[in-house]
């Protein structure tokens, strides 16, 4: 009796740890993850915005068809991004991912507080490199350190009504990502 116990304990007990180390493993065994996904639609270091979600046909799973999306696949090996985005009438959101699809970052049009969402987007050397300016404080530049030199950049405008889906690609098509000039 103990011994088929202790027989079912090492066998829910293994299946555990293979079942944890699938889950664990399957986002760097994935060959069509986001970052895959959009690289043949969007240039590098360009804000592209994405055609409208129709059911079954999305680009990436879970895409809310009430949002339009605009995406940026950076690459901050030559230099630091910059990062301009219009706010849509209703709500926009910015969110970073890594090359690996994993959300570092994200602001809305609420927490920016203003009518653009500007920012620059640097590695943690490149953000060193930077100089200190006494005269321009932190609310005055927003800077974001990305964990990865690759990554994407998702843009999100909201249209509360069907008929206002227009005037969110307005917002998404007027945003921008590129390399700052020295």
């Amino acid at each position: 009796m103990v011994r088929g116990l202790l027989w079912i304990l090492a066998a829910v007990l293994l299946g555990g740890i293979v079942h944890l180390s699938t889950v664990l493993a399957m986002p760097q065994a994935a060959k069509q993850d986001a970052y895959s996904r959009l690289a043949p639609l969007t240039p590098v270091n360009t804000m592209v915005p994405l055609a409208a979600t129709k059911a079954g046909a999305e680009i990436m799973p879970f895409m809310d068809p009430a949002f339009g999306a605009a995406v940026c696949r950076y690459d901050l090996s030559s230099g630091p991004l910059k990062l301009i985005a219009p706010v849509s009438q209703a709500y926009t959101s910015v969110t970073f991912y890594t090359r690996r699809s994993v959300a570092f970052y994200a602001i809305n049009d609420r927490a920016a507080g203003r009518r653009t969402i500007e920012l620059d987007l640097m590695t943690a050397a490149q953000h060193a490199q930077v100089p200190e300016d006494e005269e321009v404080t932190a609310a005055d530049r927003l800077i974001i350190e990305s964990p990865t030199t690759m990554g994407l950049i998702v843009l999100r405008a909201l249209a509360p009504e069907p008929g206002l889906m227009a005037m969110a690609r307005q917002a998404l098509a007027a945003a921008t990502c590129r390399i700052q000039s020295q």
